[in-house]
């Protein structure tokens, strides 16, 4: 059996709202075992001999009513991405947080580099499906507005989503 990570794209954004419970009963219903949310964000743990990508977002659809794009990790993978050190060790901190951009296909190498903007992200490290951020407090409160130019790259041609690398560390614990 493998720990496999679900990424759901865009729930509980807007009315795209799905409840942790209505997620995990999908998801057992789905023949999943061991399944359990992380965070009321999309991020659902689960074991399984095989995941299969399409088949879960049909199911989330005809569930929920609404298309869920899911971006899939094994927590070794996870833990993989993890032993890299793609930060250098930096910790979050008042004005600094750190992103993982997740990617459905080996596509992170097609992101121009260097990627940043100075005083609101820096893009530090990149693998296959993979892209590290490290995104500042703007003077107006908010961390790395710029980093839409990453995610308007890939566009529709690449599913992705995104999550703050403690989500990624506390999935792969």
């Amino acid at each position: 059996m493998t720990r496999y990570l679900a990424l759901l794209r865009g729930v509980n954004l807007g009315k795209r709202q799905v409840k942790s419970a209505d997620l995990k009963a999908a998801f057992e219903a789905m023949g999943f075992a061991n399944v359990k949310t992380l965070l009321a964000s999309g991020n659902v743990l689960f074991d399984a001999d095989k995941a299969d990508r399409a088949a879960i977002e049909a199911a989330l659809e005809a569930r929920f009513g609404f298309d869920i794009g899911t971006v899939l990790r094994t927590t070794d993978a996870l833990r993989d991405l993890i032993a890299l050190d793609p930060f250098k060790g930096r910790a979050e901190d008042s004005d600094t947080k750190l992103y993982v951009t997740f990617l459905d296909a080996d596509a992170a190498h097609t992101l121009p580099m260097p990627c940043a903007v100075e005083g609101d992200f820096e893009v530090v490290h990149v693998t296959s499906r993979e892209i590290c951020i490290l995104a500042f407090r703007m003077p107006n409160g908010r961390f790395g507005e710029g980093m839409d130019q990453i995610w308007k790259h890939f566009g529709k041609r690449v599913l992705w989503t995104s999550r703050n690398f403690n989500t990624v560390l506390k999935a792969a614990a």
